[in-house]
């Protein structure tokens, strides 16, 4: 079997833009509470155009592909950027997978976390992150994010 993990593509540049609308909205719509946004400013068309158009886009960015691509990890240098897992296949260990992948292959250890988003807390917590005490505001939003930084055992 094929290592599902691999560099995004041109032709992933829908399911890209599929898997971080849709999954930012179910995430955050209760967070910000803000459908003009949510509904609005967050188009998938536009998006998909963008990582099609432009592949410094695409650069830094992996995708869990088994069948079709289901999820995405956007690394830069040692920073977890972005982790969306499609909502349809949350909960099948492709988070996992792909954190183990950029802790692993890229050395990842650190990341910003919604202070909100209990549920991505715990997820990384279950990889070694701990919060710490270095927060900044959420450009655009009254929320804040938390720096996670990966502890070794």
């Amino acid at each position: 079997m094929k290592e599902p993990i691999r560099k995004a593509a041109e032709e992933d540049a829908s399911r890209l833009a599929e898997i971080l609308i849709f999954t930012k909205r179910a995430t955050y719509r209760p967070i910000f509470q803000e459908d003009q946004v949510s509904f609005g400013e967050m188009q998938v068309l536009p998006l998909a155009l963008a990582y099609q158009t432009d592949a410094r886009k695409r650069e830094n960015i992996w995708v869990y592909d088994d069948e079709f691509v289901k999820a995405m990890i956007h690394i830069e240098g040692r920073q977890i950027c972005e982790l969306y897992v499609d909502v349809f296949f949350q909960k099948e260990g492709i988070g996992a997978r792909l954190m183990e992948f950029a802790v692993n292959v890229h050395d990842a250890d650190y990341l910003w976390v919604l202070e909100k988003n209990e549920r991505a807390i715990r997820f990384y917590q279950r990889y070694g992150f701990i919060m710490t005490n270095e927060r900044k505001p959420e450009e655009g939003t009254k929320e804040f994010v938390r720096k996670m930084i990966r502890c070794e055992n």
